[in-house]
């Protein structure tokens, strides 16, 4: 098979899929040369993360695309069901990344505790003393509650973490249950049940801490806006690691503004990769650069997965 990796592979995922006969090609194609790039090139497969989209006009205007793969958990940039209409396959690595997003989440929650991005943004340009005062309210993660909003593999990766030093968790999704979480410390294992709750109305006045972990929602509601704001416990941190849209970005400028929200981490936007700038200077938010499955581990993993799930592809199809 020929392959168009346009978001890039890891080194391993590539050499995985060349020594097992196929081509890889990291070469960036643009987005609005993609159809004609995949079709003058003759690529069987296209791989993408979350910067390339494929949608209906691409999938149409490719006959000969076999196969669209993404890296990644989220495949809100691929028109899924209608390519797997038109007979392609269409797969993605939903547990690859789920340790990294949940690791950037824990560092986030540090950062907006201790105003660590704000207060490296400013030790050069105020005075020290000064800059000691502004920053002496910080506040410790321990013993406070953390709501987690999609209990899937990330919300369980974060929910160890979060046990681990010492938070309460509760979460949210459409099963009400008990959830047991692995919690492994000095090489021993403790299994620890976290409550899972089918409202967030019902527990959302409780929580001292947010963070999301859902899809894009299909009706194009955010899971966060106003209403939620309002019947949230006053100085709450939130983090969404998620989608762009699942907070809606300007009822959540309102609550920092009348101080429902303490701060923010955002590491996904509405209009990515153009966010809104009143996030990005805002000084009770943390901003990065969608970066939660990029650590060298999740990409060999993502890779990897890739490599194993189009291999196995190419064998069934004979190609």
């Amino acid at each position: 098979m020929k392959i168009l990796a346009n978001d890039g592979i890891s080194d391993l995922g590539k050499s995985l899929l060349e020594a097992a006969g196929h081509t890889v090609s990291t070469q960036k194609v643009a987005q609005e040369t993609l159809a004609d790039s995949i079709n003058s090139m003759g690529f069987d497969a296209v791989l993408v993360r979350s910067a390339t989209t494929v949608r209906k006009e691409v999938i149409d205007a490719c006959p000969g695309l076999k196969l669209i793969g993404r890296g990644g958990v989220g495949m809100d940039n691929i028109d899924v069901a209608y390519a797997r209409d038109k007979g392609l396959t269409v797969i993605n690595t939903p547990a690859s990344s789920s340790q990294s997003v949940a690791e950037l989440v824990m560092g986030q929650l540090f950062s907006i505790s201790r105003f660590l991005n704000d207060s490296f943004k400013n030790i050069q340009d105020q005075d020290f003393s000064t800059l000691k005062k502004n920053y002496a309210k910080g506040v410790e993660l321990r013993g406070k509650t953390l709501g987690i909003i999609g209990f899937g593999r990330i919300g369980q990766n974060l929910a160890a973490y979060a046990l681990g030093v010492g938070m309460k968790v509760i979460a949210i999704e459409r099963r009400a249950r008990v959830q047991p979480i692995q919690l492994k410390i000095g090489g021993q294992t403790f299994e620890i049940p976290v409550k899972v709750v089918d409202s967030l109305a019902e527990v959302i006045d409780q929580l001292d801490y947010i963070s999301i972990h859902v899809p894009k929602q299909t009706n194009g509601q955010a899971v966060i806006g106003s209403k939620e704001f309002a019947q949230m416990k006053k100085g709450v941190r939130i983090v969404n690691t998620a989608r762009g849209g699942v907070i809606e970005e300007q009822a959540l400028l309102s609550a920092l503004e009348d101080g429902t929200v303490a701060a923010a981490a955002l590491d996904v936007y509405e209009n990515e990769p153009n966010p809104l700038k009143a996030l990005l200077s805002h000084p009770r938010i943390a901003c990065t650069p969608h970066i939660g499955a990029a650590t060298l581990e999740a990409q060999d993993r993502i890779g990897e997965e890739l490599a194993e799930l189009i291999i196995t592809f190419a064998k069934e199809q004979g190609i």
